[in-house]
């Protein structure tokens, strides 16, 4: 086996031998390909690999049916605003908008089937468990009428996709053995930086059996990670030494490229 997959398969194991000493009829265990993704100048996107294993208690009895898998990848909350143009004087500007606040950056959903047919509103609602049933807040000062909010919902989940941040892939979990899956999960090169939540769902006949949640840290590193800390958290340095770096670059371009 190589050794890339050796500690999430020793983590697996683990929390089975665990679960078993606490005798739970199922239990959802998980393991990160790798719980770092780390942002360079080159990057182009990259994916991480999700394990995972259905834990039984061996004194209680299988139940009959099928298991159902659902893996949620969430990034950090971020405030979006969406904007709809509109014609002014013949010309096309943007006109209302509406701002999304406390939304996730990035939102990944696989699942063994359709998510709708996984389970009752209830429970993908209480859990955020699909596109359809994402709570998306907007601002309380949103001049937008409420008859019009859904188009605006539609169109901030249409941008996001079209993006590459949010995604629902249905049977896209794939079972190694009957209790042992795995699935993958793309993360574009335009991804946020941040923590990120990679949460797991055991589901059977529309009942939540088990439930697992791990972190994920995605950061810039090396020159990227200086320079988005100096624009972040420190905007008016950032701003003078861009100003220094361009008049400096433009003064050498003269002095090389001077005719005598």
């Amino acid at each position: 086996m190589s050794t890339r997959w050796l500690k999430p398969c020793l983590g697996l194991l683990l929390g089975l031998f665990l679960l078993g000493g606490e005798g739970r009829a199922e239990e959802l265990v998980t393991a990160l390909s790798s719980d770092v993704v780390s942002i360079q100048s080159n990057f182009t996107g990259t994916e991480i690999v999700i394990f995972g294993q259905i834990g039984m208690d061996p004194q209680t009895l299988s139940r009959p049916g099928r298991y159902d898998i659902i893996i949620k990848v969430v990034g950090p909350d971020q405030q979006i605003t969406t904007r709809r143009k509109g014609r002014f004087l013949g010309v096309w500007v943007n006109r209302d908008y509406e701002t999304f606040v406390a939304v996730p950056s990035f939102y990944s959903l696989a699942s063994t089937g359709r998510v709708g047919e996984l389970g009752g509103r209830e429970l993908l609602d209480a859990h955020a468990l699909g596109l359809n049933h994402l709570n998306l807040p907007v601002s309380g000062s949103s001049h937008v009428p409420l008859s019009e909010r859904d188009d605006f919902r539609e169109a901030f989940l249409r941008l996001r996709t079209e993006q590459g941040l949010y995604a629902e892939r249905p049977e896209s979990i794939e079972f190694l053995t009957n209790t042992m899956f795995r699935t993958t999960v793309p993360l574009p090169a335009n991804i946020p930086v941040g923590k990120y939540s990679i949460q797991g769902f055991l589901i059977q006949d529309g009942v939540l059996l088990s439930r697992t949640e791990q972190e994920l840290a995605v950061a810039k590193i090396g020159f990227e990670q200086v320079t988005y800390n100096l624009a972040r958290h420190h905007p008016l340095v950032y701003g003078v030494l861009a100003v220094i770096l361009a008049t400096v670059t433009g003064w050498l371009a003269g002095v090389i490229f001077r005719k005598d």
